[in-house]
């Protein structure tokens, strides 16, 4: 029994490890292959090795386009995903908060509505948002990218934050209502320094998706300087002329180092907050 139990355990973590480097595959033959010479990537895309070994990619790549660095590129996707994930994270606590806690008449079908807005394809919207933004005047800025986010325009933020304030016990409202504090100060007081795994989470998953946010760039941006990383990698493929493929991959693996680190620095508050709120309900 112990010999077959040994076998099913060997297998199983056999197959596991299969499939685990097949899905991770793809990333490390782009990785190996940002520090191979151009010409030979797709020549020898069946080695992972790098023969010979370069830095030149990263090299020229962080030289960028028309005197624009990679660096610049870089910036403009900071400011874009910090700001957007901020007003994210603050408006889908508040409105969660608010439809948690305080009663007022049609609670119930605004929370309907939020959950209702998770069920429709942002491709529906595609084009009225483009005609609301151009009438104001926004295309070719970054507010398309930053100020709708302040509005709680996320269901599935202001949703986990709903189950997560369900789980904070009532009693400490009714406490801080004795000391004087209002709605507001029991929000800014009690429920924000509890909420720290879920707004974490729904910091983390903000940024990860404003960062990769690349139809929404392509879209509204329209200056190649003010270009996000994601839209700016478009810029290695040319089709009129030769393409710079390992310039294009160093410049990926750059890109996702932000998320990577973020991803292991606050991986902690990510399996709290969604613990703690993506099973409630």
């Amino acid at each position: 029994m112990r010999r077959k139990k040994r076998m099913q355990k060997a297998i199983y973590y056999i197959v596991v490890t299969a499939i685990g480097f097949l899905m991770v595959y793809p990333l490390l033959w782009m990785i190996m292959s940002s520090f191979k010479e151009t010409n030979t990537i797709f020549v020898t895309a069946g080695s992972l090795i790098p023969d010979p070994f370069t830095i030149q990619n990263y090299i020229t790549g962080w030289k960028g386009f028309a005197k624009i660095t990679f660096g610049t590129f870089f910036k403009n996707s900071a400011i874009i995903s910090v700001l957007a994930t901020i007003g994210t994270v603050f408006s889908s606590s508040l409105v969660a908060f608010g439809l948690a806690r305080c009663r007022f008449p049609g609670r119930k079908l605004l929370f309907v509505m939020v959950l209702l807005t998770m069920m429709v394809p942002a491709q529906v919207l595609m084009v009225p948002q483009y005609i609301w933004y151009h009438k104001l005047g926004w295309v070719g800025s970054y507010a398309p990218l930053i100020v709708p986010y302040c509005f709680a325009i996320q269901g599935f933020f202001v949703y986990m934050m709903y189950n997560f304030i369900g789980g904070i016990p009532r009693e400490l409202d009714e406490a801080a209502k004795i000391d004087g504090c209002s709605y507001f100060g029991i929000y800014a007081r009690i429920a924000l320094p509890l909420m720290v795994p879920a707004l974490v989470t729904s910091g983390i998953f903000s940024f990860i998706w404003r960062w990769d946010d690349f139809m929404s760039a392509l879209l509204y941006i329209n200056k190649a300087k003010d270009y996000p990383v994601c839209l700016a990698l478009k810029l290695f493929t040319d089709p009129a002329s030769t393409s710079d493929y390992g310039a294009m991959f160093a410049m990926s693996v750059l890109s996702i180092l932000p998320v990577l680190l973020i991803f292991i620095f606050f991986q902690k508050y990510l399996v709290d907050g969604i613990a703690t709120s993506g099973l409630k309900g």
